[in-house]
């Protein structure tokens, strides 16, 4: 679905959204507020791209980050919790990743977790991009992003 998609949806139904972002560095939230009208369903977004700013503004704990690292399920669902916490929001999507170049044989470059926080909770995923260069995986885990939100759109649709 598209970000526009999107956008009809959230506003047809009075849902409000928010971001936190590492690895993407804003381009999910640059999506959605590209289009116009987006203020209608768009909270905040928070960049967090270093460990500092993902404890200090979402509260992600240093334990968490010190046994999983800063790329994992683990602190995407801290991510995502603490966007939920720290705004007025409904959904909140989190993306921490390894766009590239480098990452290692436990991390490889292309790997990216999300994290999914609605009231009733947070789920989590890793998506393996591969390692097609930075830009692409960036925008690849944008797009992921998107399908998150509407899937969670969709998915309050059907729980009223």
């Amino acid at each position: 679905m598209s970000a526009e998609a999107l956008l009809a949806s959230a506003k047809a139904k009075g849902v409000m959204l928010a971001t936190a972002e590492s690895c993407t560095g804003g381009m999910l939230s640059a999506a959605i507020t590209d289009i116009p009208g987006s203020s209608a369903i768009f909270d905040r977004a928070f960049v967090t791209y270093t460990n500092t700013a993902k404890m200090q503004m979402l509260g992600v704990a240093q334990a968490t980050l010190d046994a999983h690292g800063a790329v994992s399920e683990e602190v995407a669902a801290e991510m995502a919790t603490g966007t939920l916490r720290q705004s007025d929001a409904d959904i909140a999507v989190s993306i921490t990743g390894i766009a590239g170049p480098g990452g290692s044989e436990h991390k490889p470059e292309g790997r990216v977790c999300f994290g999914l926080a609605t009231k009733a909770g947070v789920t989590t995923e890793t998506v393996e991009f591969g390692a097609p260069g930075r830009a692409k995986v960036r925008a690849a885990a944008r797009d992921h992003g998107l399908t998150l939100f509407c899937r969670a759109v969709d998915s309050i649709a059907r729980d009223s």
